[in-house]
């Protein structure tokens, strides 16, 4: 579990609330990061309602109805009825509890699993892979195809003749494949994203081997891509820190990272909600441990957690590997 104390600068408060997430943990494994939050943006982006703030794997179990992000001062009522300026540590311990029982205690959330990869993007372990049913399989297979024969995505036009064959409409099909996050549609019913390709530019570039390059929705994304068409790809990213590049070269079925010491931040913004805006600009490629562990600092409303490159690779794989089989 990642345990998170949102301050403002000098909150008198803070040691107070460090204190007694020590003394409700009593031992246990949890990373306990303290920071500071300087405006009310700071405060919307990572969820402090109020100072102090405790969040458990993002997530603020003491938020009242109705709470909106705040950077004032915050109090909490104890049990007798009294105020104070941290939950107290019987109340942490229990919300501690709580967390650990549920199913998803064990990673931070079903977009963010690194132990059960198929969860990486989400769907409770369904994969991506479309069902058969109403043309839906096929459709999707077929704005895969184009979007690795062109590296952009299909019309509706372009996809009547496969839904045609399932006695659908091309629109139809695109507006259920959107609504199971299997693709994500823009206001005008356009495929903005066919997971793992993006219609629009990326932080993570791909360069197929028949020439064609297209842009992938997020790192784990553009991993899966060589095992999903099974042919070698050159992966072109950057460090959200540094700015420095990051390389992956697949050919022959081994992979080369540039850096040799990069790694994958695996994240998901608390409340759900699809893929493309929860999870994508969370999955980051980062040139080493050191700068992945900058960014969570820098993020710590968005729970996640760092996977070498061995796990990337295999999560990659076992997500997208099996789209396109019949």
């Amino acid at each position: 579990m990642r345990i998170t104390v949102l301050t403002v600068p000098g909150c008198p408060n803070a040691p107070l609330a460090v204190e007694r997430v020590n003394a409700a943990l009593a031992g246990r494994q949890a990373e306990v990061d303290l920071f500071e939050v300087h405006d009310q943006a700071q405060a919307a982006e990572y969820g402090m309602n109020g100072s102090p703030t405790i969040l458990l794997d993002g997530v603020d179990p003491f938020a009242p109805d109705g709470a909106e992000p705040s950077v004032s001062c915050r109090l909490y009522r104890e049990d007798g009825g009294g105020v104070s300026g941290a939950p107290s540590v019987a109340a942490l311990r229990e919300a501690l509890d709580e967390g650990a029982r549920r199913p998803e205690a064990a990673a931070p959330d079903d977009c963010c699993t690194a132990e059960d990869p198929l969860d990486v993007v989400g769907r409770g372990g369904r994969g991506r892979r479309a069902p058969a049913e109403g043309g839906l399989r096929a459709v999707h297979q077929a704005v895969l195809r184009h979007f690795a024969a062109t590296g952009t995505a299909p019309g509706p036009a372009e996809l009547e003749p496969v839904a045609g064959q399932a006695g659908r409409t091309a629109r139809e099909v695109l507006a259920e494949l959107g609504r199971e996050d299997f693709l994500t549609l823009d206001e005008t019913g356009q495929i903005r994203a066919g997971y793992p390709f993006s219609a629009v530019p990326t932080r993570h570039r791909v360069r197929l081997a028949e020439g064609v390059e297209a842009w992938a929705m997020c790192a784990i994304d553009a991993l899966g891509i060589a095992a999903m068409l099974k042919t070698d790809v050159v992966i072109s990213s950057t460090d959200p820190v540094t700015g420095e590049p990051v390389t992956i070269t697949t050919r022959d079925g081994r992979t080369a990272w540039e850096p040799e010491g990069a790694v994958v931040f695996v994240g998901r913004r608390p409340g759900g909600g699809p893929a493309a805006t929860a999870c994508c600009d969370a999955l980051n490629f980062f040139t080493s441990d050191a700068t992945a562990r900058t960014w969570m600092a820098e993020h710590p409303g968005l729970p996640g957690q760092i996977v070498d490159q061995a796990k990337a690779e295999q999560i990659g794989a076992q997500t997208f590997g099996p789209l396109l089989a019949s």
